[in-house]
């Protein structure tokens, strides 16, 4: 099913709400135009009015955390309300919710039409030169309908929770014009109806989330932070560039219906679209945070927390998912890419578990099952079952959302505990919470539906999606493209196994380092402090209100897609079938022209096995994990052995930094500065021409010095050399 790009006018949308569709990211514009005016105008007035002035008078030697942190880098509060901060609440998390019930109308819209074909709304001409003509346009279809949804919804619980967790910071107005700015350029990344439109909002996207996970930029560590994961994700954007450059080449397009409409006549395993598909991953395993380039994601947790939960969530590192998904067709082309996405998906998730398991900072472990759960999305996509991909990328920003601002509660909660009593321990250290459930019940009892969601209990949102992924796995080791492919040398179906048995380890850790986290954080006794500990309260509404919405939506949203052996649970694949116009002719590519199909005993044994995995790893970390044992961080002995390495991340970032780094750093300094910039350019070119034009001044300026004989002299002497040319030559 080849989409071709459908007259503007006359398409059933065409005289809809959908007209309106570029106010989606114009509204989150016009916030961060508005926050960053409030944000300028008031840095422009120093003195008793500057809110850091205020604070370090208020907080006399504290003043050094007014930026919203402590000496670690996490999240701190205190009373120093921003002049702004007002209408800065009604700003911020207002353009949110209009663009959220603007894609509430076009997705009513949407579903009354029934549509086929994309519907394109051209803006404005971009790039005419020459054979390339890019517009400024955009494409709603399902897919991107899905995903604005997701990132309107999702974000704007995220700014309102941000309205209470970051009420006191004084760069409360850049706080929020930086989250806006970063929503309107996610929505231009799945709005864009070509790749270079795309590749716009996904740089944009990348220039965000370094402005927010430096937010605090005040420490070094929150800095450096930020220009990792720039500079990590520009890896990855050197592959996307590559790809189109060869799209153009080759296809003569770069947009989406344009690309799809030219693959028509190309061979399954050709090279060009699979050169093409390789260098697409490239840049999605940078923008989503797979190996090898996954690096910069937990050191985004230097970032405010609800940062992290719309990085994690919503926008930034589902882009490279999405990126596939909407590539679908090429991909489809090109079996050993997909063999590829899957198999690197499918380490990354047992990677990134492992190091979850010894993780003691609560951010950290959900950064890491972030990384895990995005090899999962990448292993569905990878597969050619590019709806179980969007499926779980959307489960997974309901319950990961709800982990993050539940971690969130928590911090503020022990932030306001240690900032009552002048304590100054870790506020994220697990060793140092415990027994919080009696302090905090509902962000407890919210905490757990998310947990059971990604740890794949049964009826929870994330059980749907994840044994929907693995189903498909096992679906596709035989009769489809991928089995009769090779990756390496390695027969497809072959390396499909082995992707699914990877998924089954993923889970089983997912379910332990989960529990172990709750565990620690929430039951046994609290290891806060006996002074600390009357302090210890739930969040106010505003931040607690997003977490049971959230909560709803990781208990039910996997009913968004039962499959069909389920379907007397209620109606079965809606996802699926409202995703089909748009994957569905990829998907059947994959599998011959045929729908993937199990028999239903393979299925109840698949959906047993998870189910069996999902429990044991519960039941395993409730036997082995004893948190009446364990010792406040202070007091806590250093990890050893095993323990050690997987505290330590395994120790490639130590590999990084001296396999690349400082090698780069030493021949930058030698070579590049030192020898070519110093010795070269300043050395020789510059001071070099500039002392030899100083020596032919000098030696002028001996032929002028005015005395008569000393020219005499020169003229007998000249006139000799003459003489001599001509009686010799």
């Amino acid at each position: 099913m080849i989409q071709t790009p459908p007259p503007e006018m006359g398409h059933p949308l065409a005289d809809t709400v959908a007209r309106f569709a570029w106010l989606l990211p114009v509204l989150p514009l016009l916030g961060f135009a508005l926050n960053g005016f409030l944000s300028l105008k008031h840095a422009a007035h120093a003195g008793p009015a500057d809110p850091t002035a205020a604070s370090e008078h208020a907080h006399g030697d504290h003043g050094h955390a007014a930026h919203g942190h402590d000496d670690h880098g996490h999240d701190d509060h205190h009373a120093a309300r921003h002049p702004a901060a007002k209408l800065v609440s009604l700003i911020g998390p207002g353009v949110l919710l209009l663009s959220f019930g603007l894609a509430v109308a076009i997705f009513g819209a949407m579903r009354a039409a029934h549509i086929e074909d994309p519907y394109i709304l051209t803006l404005f001409q971009w790039m005419p030169t020459g054979d390339l003509s890019i517009d400024v346009a955009f494409q709603l279809d399902q897919l991107s309908m899905v995903m604005v949804l997701i990132i309107t919804g999702i974000g704007s619980l995220i700014h309102l929770f941000s309205v209470g967790y970051m009420q006191d910071d004084p760069g409360y107005p850049r706080y929020f014009a930086y989250l806006n700015l970063f929503v309107f350029f996610m929505l231009l990344l799945v709005l864009g109806s070509s790749y270079p439109l795309m590749f716009v909002g996904w740089e944009g996207v990348g220039l965000c989330s370094y402005l927010l996970i430096g937010f605090w930029f005040s420490e070094k560590a929150n800095a450096d932070a930020g220009k990792k994961a720039f500079i990590v994700n520009r890896i990855g954007d050197f592959g996307m560039l590559v790809a189109m450059f060869l799209m153009f080449a080759n296809f003569g397009t770069l947009s989406f219906t344009g690309l799809e409409g030219a693959l028509g006549d190309v061979e399954v395993g050709a090279l060009v679209p699979t050169a093409i598909a390789l260098f697409l991953f490239l840049g999605a395993t940078g923008k989503s945070a797979q190996i090898p380039l996954y690096v910069w994601l937990p050191d985004a947790m230097a970032g405010p927390t609800p940062v992290s939960a719309l990085i994690h969530a919503a926008t930034m590192v589902t882009a490279g998912v999405y990126l596939i998904a909407r590539s679908g067709l090429l991909f489809a082309l090109a079996p050993t890419a997909q063999l590829t996405v899957a198999l690197v998906g499918a380490l990354t998730a047992v990677f990134a578990a492992t190091i979850g398991l010894k993780q003691w900072d609560i951010k950290k472990v959900l950064a890491y099952s972030t990384v895990s759960q995005l090899g999962y999305m990448f292993v569905g996509v990878g597969v050619g079952a590019y709806t179980a991909g969007v499926f779980h990328l959307m489960t997974h920003a309901f319950f990961k959302a709800l982990l993050f601002l539940g971690s969130g509660s928590v911090i503020y909660a022990m932030h306001q505990a240690y900032h009552a009593t002048h304590k100054h321990e870790d506020a994220q250290d697990m060793r140092n919470m415990g027994g919080l459930k009696a302090h905090m019940p509902v962000t407890f009892y919210l905490m757990w539906i998310a947990t059971l969601a990604i740890a794949g209990i049964p009826f929870f949102s994330g059980f749907f999606s994840k044994d929907e992924i693995l189903a498909s796995v096992f679906a596709r080791t035989h009769g489809s493209t991928l089995a009769e492919g090779a990756l390496l040398g390695v027969p497809g179906s072959v390396v499909l196994y082995v992707v699914y048995a990877l998924g089954l380890a993923a889970a089983l850790m997912t379910a332990i380092y989960m529990t172990r986290m709750m565990l620690y954080t929430f039951h046994g006794p609290n290891r806060t402090g006996d002074a600390e500990r009357p302090h210890l309260k739930e969040a106010p509404w505003i931040m607690t209100g997003p977490l049971v919405v959230l909560g709803v939506l990781s208990l039910a949203g996997g009913w968004f897609n039962i499959p069909p052996i389920l379907g007397f649970l209620g109606a079965d694949g809606v996802l699926h079938h409202w995703l089909e116009p748009v994957t569905g002719a990829a998907e059947l590519m994959v599998t011959h022209g045929e729908a993937a199909h199990l028999s239903h005993s393979t299925e109840y044994v698949l959906i047993g096995t998870a189910i069996a995995i999902a429990v044991a790893g519960i039941a395993f970390a409730f036997a082995k994990l004893k948190p009446e044992a364990l010792k406040p961080a202070k007091e806590s002995p250093a990890e050893q052995g095993l323990a050690k390495t997987l505290y330590n991340k395994w120790y490639v970032d130590e590999g990084y930094d001296k396999a690349i780094v400082q090698p780069t750093v030493a021949v930058s300094r030698t070579v590049l500065w030192k020898g070519i910039d110093v010795g070269l350019i300043d050395g020789l070119l510059v001071n070099g021409s500039a002392v030899f034009t100083k020596a032919l001044a000098w030696a002028g300026a001996q032929l002028h010095t005015g005395r008569v004989g000393t020219y005499a002299w020169i003229f007998v002497l000249g006139a000799v050399m003459v003489l001599g040319a001509f009686t010799f030559f």
